[in-house]
């Protein structure tokens, strides 16, 4: 039997801006279960990072202001303090960052910054430390951890330093981590190594990881569910082979539409029409997706969307989707049947 290790119940997360609160995390409920990848997906602004952030509550708290629940191993971390959260941030909930140049302090060598997560949540001593990092590295698949625990951050590539990333976050055994586009600005060789071993670390460890990405192509190998989040709401859940095989919210097949494919037989990249709303002006009311399907009639959106459970474990939100169909498609009826799957 499955067993949840983190669940996020109703959680939204809402910035000041001047004198008002604007939701950019907006009710989003999803469980991670141990030993699962869990990828949240969504283009930039779909509040992926925001939603990281929240769960590490890393943001600033004087213009954030967060609300539903956060349940990690019957403890619920929206109601724990700064001094409690310190206690579970990297120990037991640890974070990959986007991009390890900047979350990497420059001035110090890589030994020293894994020891330093070391140094506030165990006891170890000096040479056990030492030996604890070393063994770390080694299991990133760094080839030489003598020479790399000597070196500063600028001195590795951009696959080594994310390497270093992931030692951090996995020095004390965590059993959630989460990892913010971990393969941002990397090529597509070290890209699929970081992915594979992440799942490596999964499967040995037991932990549940949020893989969050805007790249619905790089979770197929790894993730065992996906979250599609828009606009600060989620819009399709359900197994990695559901997703795939059956998608069925508007801004999901769209995704999945816009991912080269050498058998495609398209002369163009698809190509999502509009933006995402800032979260200042984003609707409140109606299909947050709307605007961007203009061709789909009014009368095929609810006017408070809910998420309905198509299949068993597969969410979908509002019913735009049984009306759903890509412009240039041929043939009303064809159009709705590829849209309702069926």
């Amino acid at each position: 039997m499955e067993k949840a290790v983190l669940q996020i119940e109703n959680l939204t997360t809402s910035f000041r801006i001047q004198d008002e609160y604007h939701a950019a995390v907006d009710d989003v409920s999803f469980t991670v279960n141990e030993n699962e990848i869990v990828a949240v997906v969504g283009e930039s602004g779909c509040g992926k990072s925001a939603l990281a952030l929240s769960i590490m509550q890393l943001h600033n708290k004087q213009r954030t202001k967060l609300e539903g629940k956060i349940n990690f191993k019957n403890r619920n971390l929206l109601s724990m303090n700064e001094s409690q959260m310190n206690k579970v941030r990297g120990k037991e909930l640890g974070m990959i960052f986007q991009e390890p140049l900047t979350a990497l302090n420059p001035l110090m060598t890589v030994g020293k910054q894994i020891e330093e997560n070391l140094d506030y949540h165990t006891e170890l001593n000096k040479a056990q430390k030492k030996a604890r990092t070393l063994e770390l590295l080694a299991q990133v698949g760094i080839p030489y951890p003598e020479r790399t625990y000597k070196q500063y951050p600028h001195e590795l590539s951009g696959g080594m330093r994310q390497r270093v990333m992931i030692s951090i976050a996995i020095a004390c055994n965590p059993s959630v981590i989460i990892a913010d586009e971990p393969t941002t600005a990397l090529d597509v060789t070290i890209q699929a190594q970081i992915l594979d071993l992440l799942k490596e670390i999964q499967k040995k460890t037991q932990m549940g990881i949020i893989l969050i990405t805007h790249d619905l192509s790089v979770v197929a190998e790894v993730a065992d569910r996906i979250v599609v989040m828009y606009a600060g709401q989620v819009v399709e859940m359900g197994s990695v082979r559901e997703i795939f095989k059956n998608p069925q919210h508007p801004y999901t097949r769209s995704l999945l539409n816009s991912i080269p494919s050498a058998t495609s037989e398209q002369d163009r990249l698809h190509v999502i029409q509009g933006v995402v709303p800032s979260i200042a002006k984003m609707p409140r009311q109606g299909c947050r997706f709307k605007d961007r399907i203009p061709w789909v009639p009014d009368y095929a959106h609810e006017s408070s969307p809910e998420l309905h459970e198509v299949s068993e474990g597969h969410w979908v939100r509002c019913t735009c989707y049984q009306h759903f169909y890509f412009q240039g498609e041929k043939g009303e009826e064809m159009n709705h049947g590829i849209a309702q799957g069926r």
